[in-house]
C-alpha cells in the first residue's frame, strides 16, 4: 500500500483534504435533518415541456428552481432494484434556486397560481395566517437578492386571516393557512385555517367575502369545484363539507375518516376532485377514499398503516403520497396501477404536469422529479433563504 494513503489512514495526513466536498456534506446532511417541502407547483409556461418549478418550504420561503439545470447537473439516477429489499443508494443535488423570496414568517404550506399567462400571480399562505401574491413575470427579479441582500420583492396583494376575541377580551392569535384554492372566474380566492373556519377573498378589493363555519377542527384541504359554485374543505375532525360559494351553507357532509375497519374515526388530510368534478377522492390517517359527487356515496376505499398525506388527479388516475416514500397510482375504481419509490422518507405534496412528469416533495427538503415512465429524473435538495 502507498506509504502516503497509509498515513492518511492511520494518522489523519490532510494534504489531500477536501474542504469544500466536506463542507457540503455537512449542509446536505442538515438540510437532510431539518428542512420539509410542503408544495411544489410546476410554473405556468407555454413550453409542453415543465420549465420550472416552484417549492414552498418550512423556512417560510419560496423558491424558483430550473427544471432543466437540475436535470442536467443531476450525476447519477436512483439505482432500483425490484427483486430484493436491500437499501438503494441516492445521489442528492444540492441545488441552487433561480430566485428565492422569504415569503411567510414560519413555515410556508401552500402555494398555487391565479392566472395561466404573463399577468399570473404566485399566491402562497403559511403559518403566519397570511396569504400573499406576488407577480409572476417579477419573481425572476427576485434573484437579485441573493447576490444584494438590500433588494426586496414585495407582495402585490395580502390577506390576513381575523382574530377572534375570548373570553374577558382575549384576542387569539391569527390562525394559520394550511392550503388555498383559487377561482379565477368569480374572483375569488379560499384558504382552510387553522381556526376550523374556510374564508372566500375577493382578488379585487383584497376583502373579507364570506366565512364557511361548520367543522369542529382545524382544516388541512380545501379545493374549487367550479361548476357547482362549491368549495371542498378536509378536517382534521374526519369530515368532508361541500360548501355553497355565495351563502356559506354547507350543502353535504361526508365522512371519509370514519370509512375501513376500524371504528375510530381518522382525520381527512387532503381533497381533490377530478377534471368533471364528478368525482372526490380523500385522502386520510388510514389511507383513502373516493367518492361520487352525484350520489355523495363511498365508491372505494384502501386501509393503511400509514397515512395518505397528499392526492391529485392526473388524467385518469389517481397519484397518493404519503408516510412513506412510494408514489402510488390509482384507476378510479380502486385497483392499484403502479408504485415508484421516491427520495423523501415522509411526503407532503404530490403534484403532475401535463408532459407525464411528476414531483414529490417532503421531509429533508427533497424534490423527487419522476417521468411519466417511472424514472428518476433528478432529485434535489432545496437550499434555504438563510443559506444564499
Amino acid at each position: 500500500m502507498d506509504p502516503k494513503r497509509l498515513a492518511s489512514r492511520v494518522g489523519g495526513d490532510a494534504r489531500e483534504w477536501d474542504e469544500e466536498g466536506y463542507r457540503r456534506s455537512v449542509l446536505l446532511e442538515r438540510e437532510l435533518s431539518s428542512r420539509i417541502v410542503f408544495r411544489t407547483a410546476f410554473a405556468p409556461s407555454r413550453n409542453p415541456n415543465p420549465e420550472s418549478i416552484v417549492v414552498a418550504s418550512s423556512d417560510g420561503s419560496i423558491s424558483l428552481f430550473s427544471i432543466s439545470t437540475c436535470v442536467n447537473s443531476f450525476t447519477r439516477p436512483m439505482l432500483q432494484n425490484r427483486e430484493t429489499d436491500e437499501k438503494l443508494a441516492l445521489e442528492i443535488l444540492l441545488a441552487d434556486p433561480h430566485c428565492t423570496i422569504k415569503a411567510h414568517k414560519g413555515p410556508a404550506y401552500d402555494l398555487t397560481f391565479y392566472g395561466n399567462d404573463e399577468e399570473a400571480l404566485l399566491l402562497s399562505c403559511g403559518d403566519d395566517g397570511c396569504i400573499r401574491g406576488w407577480k409572476w413575470s417579477e419573481l425572476p427579479k427576485a434573484g437579485i437578492a441573493i447576490s444584494n441582500p438590500g433588494e426586496k420583492l414585495n407582495p402585490v396583494i395580502e390577506f390576513i386571516n381575523p382574530q377572534h376575541e375570548g373570553p374577558w377580551g382575549a384576542i387569539s392569535p391569527v390562525p394559520e393557512n394550511n392550503a388555498i384554492a383559487v377561482n379565477g372566474e368569480e374572483g375569488s380566492v379560499f384558504s382552510a385555517a387553522g381556526d376550523s373556519c374556510a374564508y372566500s377573498w375577493d382578488m379585487e378589493t383584497a376583502k373579507k367575502k364570506v366565512v364557511f363555519k361548520g367543522h369542529s377542527d382545524y382544516l388541512h384541504s380545501v379545493v374549487v369545484r367550479k361548476s357547482s359554485s362549491q368549495i371542498i374543505t378536509g378536517s382534521e375532525d374526519g369530515t368532508v363539507r361541500l360548501w355553497d360559494c355565495r351563502s356559506g351553507r354547507c350543502a353535504q357532509v361526508l365522512y371519509p375518516g370514519k370509512i375501513g375497519k376500524l371504528k375510530e374515526s381518522t382525520w381527512v388530510s387532503s381533497v381533490s376532485v377530478d377534471a368533471s368534478e364528478n368525482w372526490l377522492v380523500c385522502g386520510t390517517g388510514r389511507g383513502l377514499s373516493v367518492w361520487s359527487l352525484l350520489s355523495y356515496q363511498c365508491i372505494f376505499s384502501t386501509d393503511s398503516c400509514t397515512s395518505t398525506q397528499d392526492l391529485c388527479f392526473h388524467e385518469n388516475q389517481i397519484l397518493a403520497v404519503g408516510s412513506e416514500p412510494i408514489l402510488r397510482s390509482f384507476n378510479i375504481n380502486g385497483r392499484l396501477l403502479s408504485q415508484v419509490q421516491c427520495a423523501p422518507c415522509s411526503a407532503f405534496s404530490v403534484s403532475a404536469h401535463l408532459s407525464g412528469m411528476t414531483a414529490v416533495g417532503g421531509y429533508g427538503g427533497l424534490v423527487d422529479l419522476i417521468s411519466e415512465f417511472g424514472s428518476h429524473l433528478c432529485i434535489f435538495c432545496c437550499k434555504g433563504a438563510d443559506e444564499l
